[in-house]
């Protein structure tokens, strides 16, 4: 007889490894940025968008709102710790004051506004079942908008009729951390899971699509500067 808790609990492992390296896949960047000890033109947006998707799918995640996701509460407290990591260098290498207290004060009315829905959420209403739905509900539109803003660059390759600004494995891997974490929603059926990751997986191989079409056309170049993708909307 097939265990489908087991096989849930799975891929939900190997979407929290592959969540972990996409969580990773800017450090490249931040490198660069420790080494010129500045942000040049990379924007904070991205993680700062990042950091509250994090911090409501932890909320998700929690035995109070929706039992039995603990891979999702692991995953995205990883998350939080990177984004914290990638937004303190702006915070250090700051092209200025104005930036460094925009980024800082994003920074803190986020975690403010998410302790202080926390606390409401959790102190006013009783049922698990309810929390579940209204956060579920939160959690979807963020991760709609997540996994949305790649198509952004999908235009750019259409456009140029170039994959430069949107790099395969980035895209690859995107696309498979979106199948799995559908795969763990539909094996238990989770809506708050399947709507986004669904999205995300559909956006995801959109991607390879357009790479397989225009990848012979890129000019190849030695330019190290990418368009940076959010990397969030992992679950």
């Amino acid at each position: 007889m097939v265990n489908t808790d087991a096989i849930r609990t799975a891929v939900g492992i190997v979407g929290d490894v592959i969540s972990a390296f996409l969580f990773l896949s800017p450090s490249p960047t931040f490198y660069r940025i420790f080494k010129k000890k500045s942000v040049e033109e990379f924007q904070p947006v991205p993680y700062l968008l990042t950091m509250i998707n994090c911090l409501f799918w932890v909320l998700y995640g929690t035995p109070l709102v929706h039992p039995g996701n603990i891979l999702v509460l692991i995953i995205n407290g990883f998350g939080i710790v990177m984004e914290l990591f990638y937004l303190s260098m702006f915070l250090i290498y700051a092209k200025d004051n104005k930036q460094r207290l925009r980024v800082g004060g994003i920074l803190l009315l986020e975690f403010v506004v998410y302790g202080i829905f926390a606390g409401l959420l959790i102190g006013l209403e009783p049922s698990v079942k309810k929390r579940s739905r209204i956060v579920g509900t939160i959690c979807i539109v963020l991760n709609i908008g997540m996994y949305g803003a790649p198509l952004t660059i999908a235009r750019k390759v259409i456009k140029t009729k170039s994959v430069e600004y949107m790099p395969f494995w980035l895209s690859l891997t995107g696309t498979i951390n979106g199948a799995c974490w559908l795969c763990y929603g539909l094996l238990r059926f989770d809506v708050n899971l399947v709507v986004p990751n669904g999205l995300g997986f559909t956006f995801g191989v959109m991607q390879l699509v357009l790479y397989a079409i225009y990848w012979k056309r890129t000019p190849k170049s030695e330019d190290d500067k990418k368009v940076v993708q959010l990397q969030g909307g992992v679950v």
